[in-house]
C-alpha cells in the first residue's frame, strides 16, 4: 500500500525515489524513536505519518528547536487527499500533550501540503537548507 502511495503523482513529486523511501520506512520499523502510523477514515487507510524527536538525527534546520521538539513527516494516499488538515490537527493535539513544539518541514514549493499544515495549526515562513542542502520551509505548532 505505501509503495503504491509513494509512486502516485502527487506524493512522488515530493517524496522522490519511491523505492528508496519505502526502504527507509521499513528500516525505521525497528527504531524505537520513530513512531509510524497509518491514518484511517471510516476504516479506510488514507495517509501515512511518522513522528520522532527532532534531534534524533542530524538535521541542521532543526538545530535551534527545543530539545523535546517532535518532528513529523506525512503523505496522503489517494483517498486522503483533502483530509490532511483535519487528521493532522488531531495528531498534533495528541503530540502536544508530550512536547511543547511540533515541526514539519515541507519543500517550499509544495503549496498543497503547506495549506493542509496551516489548517492543522502549523505556521512559519522561514526557508532553511535541510541536511542535504535542499530548501525546506519550517512550520511549527506550539502548545
Amino acid at each position: 500500500m505505501l509503495a503504491e502511495w509513494l509512486a502516485t503523482g502527487q506524493v512522488a513529486l515530493w517524496w522522490l525515489d519511491p523505492e528508496h523511501q519505502r526502504a527507509l520506512v521499513v528500516e525505521d520499523l525497528d527504531n524505537p524513536a520513530m513512531r509510524q502510523l497509518i491514518v484511517l477514515h471510516d476504516d479506510t487507510p488514507i495517509a501515512y505519518a511518522q513522528h520522532y524527536p527532532a534531534h534524533e538525527w542530524p538535521a541542521p534546520h532543526f538545530a535551534d528547536l527545543p530539545q523535546d521538539a517532535i518532528a513529523i513527516d506525512v503523505f496522503s494516499g489517494p483517498a486522503g487527499m483533502g483530509h490532511g488538515g483535519a487528521w493532522l490537527r488531531l495528531l498534533g493535539d495528541r503530540l502536544l500533550q508530550q512536547a511543547p513544539l511540533l515541526v514539519i518541514d515541507p519543500d517550499p514549493r509544495n503549496l498543497r501540503a503547506i495549506r493542509a499544515y496551516e489548517k492543522a495549526g502549523f505556521s512559519g515562513h522561514e526557508i532553511r537548507p535541510d541536511g542535504e542542502g535542499q530548501p525546506c520551509r519550517i512550520l511549527t505548532r506550539r502548545r
